[in-house]
């Protein structure tokens, strides 16, 4: 390859030719999408068709001849899925790529509806589908978000529907196609637009209804973990019993039809306003029986003696406990009286037994100077002195030694 510098640059014709010489080396590859652009030309060798991601913004040029096509004209249209056995090819005037298809397989209803049973088991296993993930829905959400085609029948339905039964409900609509090769981008991009929105407090996601083919875009891989991802509640009400598309099953809650979904989301205010009567009717029959209850068991102790006439009770017992005073005053004045009679004659005995007594009749006691009584002669020297103590006091006495 000879040495490329900006003062010696390669030719634009070149350029494409390299491309195309290591386009050419590729081989014939297996390519499945959908129709979106098909220009079958009459009398045209070439037929002319852009096959396109159906969960991806991207898209190839295909074109075959015109026998490889009409093998399968009466099986293929705009929107149809295919399959496509093509080698890459460049067209180096043009500077475009494509893609030189030699059979075309159109994909059948029971191959896809295989594909999304498979589909099905692997999410499902992922826990996609686990009812612990399911979010409750608001019992009156601030603001609705809704998915949905544009001025839609389903788009109709679920707003006259939420707006009969809450007349001040809100919307944040976003219309997306709900078909074809650009539903699933444009609708996961509404779906994570509205579960960014701070107000959305739920999303319903409406269609109604169609053929398998037509609401592929709700089986979608991308949609379904997009859904799974969201933090906001979200309704499911594409309207096909049938067979469920796998929104059904990562959705919160799946709803039969838009209408149903509007119901689902927003209450009934008749129906509110009922409940709430009934409860009030329940609680003034509740409250009322407990007053005449208690009403009746305050009339019954209105009624008994002691609350009709109080005072019967203190003039019944006036008397009883007139009787007790004059018991317990006489039981206390014979206490007293045997008391004074007790305390007389102990005290005159005391006085019987008191050596101031004994002394009062002549007697006297002998003390040394310690003040210890002389009981015996003995005890006492003749010259000691001695108190003699008398009734009337004391005087000193001196022992003799007469013997």
């Amino acid at each position: 390859m000879a040495l490329n510098t900006p003062e010696t640059p390669m030719p634009v014709g070149e350029v494409s030719r390299k491309i195309g010489g290591w386009i050419d080396r590729l081989g014939a590859i297996w390519v499945e999408g959908q129709i979106t652009q098909l220009s079958p030309r009459p009398g045209a060798g070439v037929v002319f068709m852009t096959l396109r991601d159906p969960s991806h913004d991207m898209s190839l040029s295909v074109t075959c001849y015109r026998q490889v096509y009409d093998q399968v004209s009466d099986l293929v249209r705009e929107g149809s899925r295919v399959v496509v056995f093509a080698k890459p090819v460049w067209y180096a005037p043009g500077g475009r790529l494509s893609l030189r298809a030699a059979e075309i397989r159109p994909v059948g209803v029971g191959e896809l509806l295989v594909r999304l049973e498979q589909l099905k088991k692997a999410l499902t296993a992922e826990g996609l589908f686990e009812p612990s993930r399911k979010k409750p829905i608001p019992f009156l959400p601030r603001l609705i978000g809704l998915v949905t085609g544009r001025a839609s029948a389903a788009e109709r339905d679920v707003i006259e529907t939420a707006k009969h039964r809450w007349p001040a409900v809100r919307f944040e609509v976003r219309p997306v196609p709900v078909q074809g090769v650009h539903a699933v981008t444009q609708v996961v991009k509404a779906v994570q637009d509205l579960d960014g929105h701070p107000d959305v407090d739920v999303i319903i996601v409406a269609r109604g209804g169609g053929s398998v083919e037509d609401l592929l875009p709700f089986s979608d891989e991308q949609l379904i973990r997009a859904v799974a991802a969201c933090r906001t509640p979200l309704i499911s009400a594409i309207g096909h019993e049938p067979d469920n598309p796998l929104l059904d099953y990562v959705a919160d809650l799946r709803s039969r039809t838009p209408t149903h979904a509007a119901k689902d989301a927003v209450p009934d205010v008749g129906e509110e306003h009922q409940r709430i009567q009934q409860l009030r009717d329940r609680a003034l029959r509740v409250v009322t029986t407990r007053l005449d209850r208690e009403f009746d068991g305050l009339e019954d102790w209105m009624s008994r003696p002691s609350m009709a006439d109080p005072q019967w009770i203190v003039e019944d017992r006036e008397e009883e406990v007139a009787a007790l005073l004059d018991r317990s005053r006489r039981h206390l004045g014979h206490l007293l009286d045997r008391a004074d009679a007790d305390l007389t004659h102990t005290r005159a005995r005391v006085v019987a037994l008191s050596p101031a007594a004994t002394l009062k009749r002549g007697y006297a006691v002998l003390q040394r100077a310690d003040g210890s009584a002389v009981r015996a002669p003995d005890e006492v020297a003749a010259g000691e002195e001695l108190r003699a103590r008398v009734a009337g006091g004391d005087f000193g006495v001196t022992v003799s030694d007469d013997s």
